[in-house]
């Protein structure tokens, strides 16, 4: 990206902007990071006008960007950061270092910086994709045989690594690795929760009470494969994936909100498209979709998923949309499409536990910690 572009980017930091479902539909504030995506790119945070019904050139042009962050990573404003955490290597890489919760902020900051940094990645932040890292390498618990979850970090190796369900999480765990260079005392496993709880703040999703204790794994603790949703299954196998994680329905509906984020990949899920409007920002905006468009089967030669009727530029899924045709699930999708801070104070919570499955924690919950924010 050119200097110049950076720096008209930097330039608008201050200017506040807010993202819109549709036209008419209730106004929510973008968070900083956001605002840097959309105002670098254009990108629409509302549905586009029809024109002749064809969405080839929104689509094409997003897509057109889907990789551009998969370069090599460049230190640009960070080469400080990782030389300081390069030269404190000798003492915190010891066994007898004890990491504060200053030390973490650090790594925070660390990540924060780059994703404001490094915006040439899908719809302008590698935020989605470093959720969706922490996600799958804590989704793979079974409350049964006590295997899988986050503490391990096994999707460093071949078996898991080249899971279905874990395609294109390369680019997460590429993007992640010079902050592990420049803090080698951290483990991958707390590295890549973090790093998801460090996401969703700074795209402006609640706060995440995250706690490190996790230690890396070999290869021999790589769990098998289908531990992970399927898109295109239903409400049977929501179930089955989740309660076996020793989630409820309602957690199933809440982890589901983590959807308002990112898109799908044809080369990756074989499914296309952003779920929301503005892929950047975590809001209620999913659950409120789900309910207010009119959604039918897309006709294309990929696997079944669904369109708006209105702009055609957005996608559900088959599990999502069986999110409001279940009698259980859906009352949950109402209430959080009224209420985003109840959605909020739920996904904070759930997710708070989705990244400990599986961690044989020393310390108690209250290690918790909540790391400052990008203000």
């Amino acid at each position: 990206m050119a200097a110049t572009a950076k720096m008209a980017t930097r330039a608008l930091r201050a200017t506040p902007m807010a993202s819109t479902i549709r036209p008419a539909a209730r106004r929510v504030a973008v968070p900083r990071q956001a605002f840097q995506r959309q105002a670098r790119r254009g990108y629409a945070s509302e549905a586009p006008k029809p024109s002749g019904g064809s969405n080839t050139a929104l689509i094409g042009g997003l897509a057109a960007v889907a990789f551009a962050g998969l370069g090599y990573y460049t230190l640009g404003g960070n080469a400080e950061s990782l030389k300081q955490g390069s030269a404190a290597q000798g003492q915190k890489g010891s066994a007898t270092f004890s990491p504060s919760k200053e030390d973490y902020q650090k790594v925070y900051d660390f990540i924060a910086k780059k994703l404001v940094d490094e915006d040439d990645y899908d719809d302008g932040s590698y935020g989605p994709v470093l959720l969706r890292l922490g996600w799958h390498a804590s989704g793979t618990y079974d409350k049964e045989t006590g295997t899988g979850g986050s503490n391990g970090a096994t999707m460093r190796f071949p078996p898991e690594g080249d899971h279905g369900a874990n395609a294109g999480l390369v680019a997460a765990r590429d993007f992640l690795e010079p902050v592990k260079q420049a803090f080698p005392w951290i483990s991958y496993s707390d590295l890549w929760t973090l790093a998801a709880s460090c996401a969703i703040q700074e795209m402006g999703g609640p706060d995440i009470h995250w706690r490190p204790g996790r230690q890396d794994r070999d290869v021999s603790y790589c769990t098998p494969d289908g531990r992970l949703p399927d898109g295109s299954k239903g409400n049977d196998h929501l179930r089955a994936i989740f309660h076996r994680m020793g989630f409820n329905d309602q957690d199933i509906v809440t982890l589901s909100g983590a959807h308002a984020l990112g898109r799908c990949h044809t080369d990756r899920s074989g499914f296309e498209g952003p779920w929301t409007f503005s892929p950047i920002t975590l809001t209620n905006d999913y659950y409120k979709l789900l309910l207010s468009e009119k959604w039918s089967h897309r006709k294309w030669a990929g696997p079944v998923q669904f369109q708006d009727n209105g702009s055609k530029t957005l996608m559900m899924l088959p599990t999502d949309m069986a999110l409001v045709k279940d009698k259980a699930f859906r009352p949950v999708v109402e209430r959080y499409a009224k209420d985003q801070d109840e959605f909020f104070t739920d996904f904070s919570r759930v997710i708070t536990t989705l990244f400990e499955l599986g961690v044989p924690f020393t310390t108690g919950e209250d290690a918790r910690m909540v790391l400052k924010r990008t203000e």
